[in-house]
């Protein structure tokens, strides 16, 4: 059975071109539709919920800011059409989730660093998004930039 649908989960740095790359190989093997997202966290939730202060200003320069790299990284990938990238707010893991289950994909690839969680395998968000997944997850392993000079 080959995937029909696959979501790339991104966050828009650079280290996300290795997930979409992967995820381009197998899109490309399967003829599936690759789609990607980002999800913009409320600040509120980095915050722990209760914040003294109005954030609405600076949560739309962080949801503009994202909307620009989205559109940069749908420029260097041109084989990603433009009505499968999204761009949200929300807790990941759920937003990832829904989106996965309203587009009926099939397959979910997140990128990890491996520095937390279940033994250092999984990163935080990566391992919510393997948890309770409505399909499969593939985490691609991002290498740790190195700060040593040897």
């Amino acid at each position: 059975m080959s995937y029909q649908h696959i979501l790339v989960a991104v966050d828009l740095t650079e280290e996300c071109d290795p997930v979409i790359k992967r995820a381009s190989v197998l899109a490309a093997g399967t003829g599936a539709t690759l789609s990607l997202v980002h999800i913009v966290e409320p600040m509120a939730m980095a915050f722990g919920g209760d914040v003294p202060m109005d954030l609405s200003q600076l949560q739309q320069q962080q949801f503009d800011q994202a909307k620009a790299r989205m559109l940069a990284l749908r420029a260097k990938y041109p084989e990603i059409e433009e009505q499968y990238c999204h761009l949200t707010y929300g807790q990941p893991r759920q937003e990832i989730h829904k989106l996965a289950k309203e587009q009926a994909c099939d397959m979910i690839i997140v990128g990890s660093h491996g520095r937390h969680g279940l033994g250092l395998l999984l990163g935080s968000t990566s391992n919510d998004v393997l948890h309770g997944a409505p399909c499969d997850v593939l985490a691609v392993k991002l290498d740790r930039v190195k700060t040593d000079k040897a």
